[in-house]
């Protein structure tokens, strides 16, 4: 069965909630749940998109000089345990089958590889974020969703971005791209392309029909080459895998559920790209790897070039049921629409304290100038105890608690200061980059 995306056909984010990662070091709280850090510079505790923060780890310390290009993504540290029952999201019974736009073909028989690059390729898109602070680029993939230039891919694949380039491999053009919204938990994103239209449109199948064994395609921005999507075939090996997965190089981790389990070969900078069937159906989105690899990074970033092992993706149900909520405007616990807000505030974990005073809450590392946390008053060695009333244990619920929230909002922050006094203020949030 062929699915197509229809966003005006509103849904409820499905599958089941994957639990919050160990805490790590340093990172601006830019309001979003907690996700797999970027390269050098982005590792931390509730950094953009939570998780991923500004720094590179640093405490006191001024960030060191960063690099130009540097993987980000996740590498799949462990399966934890197989998942009882159906694929996390099932059939979303609702969507309307009718073509949002011109979309990729289909058939009822079997095809070749070649013959299913052929059809997918043009409802891909090469997914290029740049975060204009650390003067650092990362490489990915989407899938496009809409003529109109509404793409999927994961958070991972923009988390951090202060801008997003994506180019259509349908019609060679590239887009200024916006997010529209994101689930860092699932690590799912939607960007929508600026003045665009007449995009083929990927076709999308129903990923509670997948089999272990059935033959797969995996098409993406391989190495971040651009250019024509790589094709790495293989099998499904898994069903309803989980994993911790974490990045490489910064260590930030969380817990991903329901995932496709698969042995075709996948390479850094396919993150958001296309797993599909025999038919040329989308029936996941890759993801994560458990080899030596993140799945986002340039080809500069001196990537080994070693086969991956074990590698696993998001059901296509699963990421459209929370691309619809996204699409919808509904804002959870876990789900952020539009701009992301900016406390401004590097953080530690829940373990971390100045002085050798242990305290529940948040260690305040150090806060950006001209930040709303530095204009509230907040420094070094403080401790962020509670966020719009609800109580902060750690950096990972910072994030939680920001992920409703815009910039121009008002929120109140209570902190205990490094001589035992205990502030209440109100702040106007800030904006902040992508998640």
């Amino acid at each position: 069965m062929s699915q197509s995306y229809d966003p005006n056909d509103a849904a409820h984010a499905g599958g089941s909630e994957p639990a919050g990662g160990p805490e790590s070091g340093p990172g601006w709280a830019y309001g979003a749940t907690p996700s797999y850090g970027a390269g050098p510079g982005y590792p931390g505790g509730a950094g953009y998109g939570g998780g991923a923060g500004y720094g590179g780890g640093f405490t006191s310390e001024p960030p060191p000089p960063p690099r130009r290009s540097h993987r980000r993504g996740l590498i799949a540290t462990g399966v934890v345990a197989l998942m009882a029952g159906a694929a996390a999201g099932g059939l979303i019974g609702s969507m309307n089958t009718t073509p949002t736009g011109t979309a990729t073909a289909t058939s009822k028989t079997v095809l070749s590889a070649s013959q299913i690059a052929a059809r997918v390729d043009p409802g891909l898109v090469d997914v290029v974020s740049t975060d204009g602070d650390e003067q650092a680029t990362s490489a990915g993939t989407g899938i496009v969703l809409t003529s109109t230039g509404e793409v999927l891919t994961n958070n991972h694949v923009i988390e951090g971005a202060t801008a997003i380039k994506v180019t259509d491999i349908g019609n060679g053009k590239t887009y200024t791209a916006k997010v529209v919204g994101y689930d860092a938990t699932q690590d799912v994103a939607v960007i929508q392309l600026e003045n665009a239209s007449g995009l083929t449109v990927a076709s999308l199948g129903d990923s509670s029909t997948v089999a272990s064994g059935d033959t797969v395609v995996a098409l993406g921005n391989a190495e971040g080459k651009g250019g024509t999507p790589s094709v790495a075939s293989g099998t499904v090996t898994g069903l309803n895998e989980s994993i911790t997965a974490s990045d490489e190089l910064s260590g930030v981790s969380e817990q991903l559920t329901g995932l496709l389990e698969t042995n075709a070969d996948i390479q850094p900078g396919d993150s958001g790209g296309s797993l599909v069937n025999s038919y040329g159906q989308v029936i996941g989105m890759d993801t994560a790897a458990s080899s030596g690899y993140s799945l986002q990074s340039p080809a500069s970033q001196g990537s080994t070039g070693s086969s991956t092992e074990q590698a696993y993706a998001i059901p296509i149900n699963e990421a459209l049921s929370i691309a619809k909520q996204i699409e919808a405007g509904t804002t959870s616990a876990d789900v952020h629409i539009g701009a992301t807000a900016f406390l401004g505030v590097e953080v530690q974990s829940a373990s971390s304290s100045f002085g050798g005073q242990a305290a529940s809450g948040v260690t305040v590392a150090g806060t950006l100038s001209g930040s709303p946390a530095a204009n509230a008053g907040l420094t070094q060695g403080d401790v962020i105890t509670a966020v719009a009333g609800q109580s902060i244990a750690d950096s990972h619920a910072l994030s939680q608690a920001l992920v409703k929230y815009h910039p121009g909002d008002s929120i109140s922050v209570t902190w205990t200061d490094t001589s035992g006094q205990s502030h209440t203020s109100t702040l106007t949030l800030a904006s902040g980059p992508a998640a």
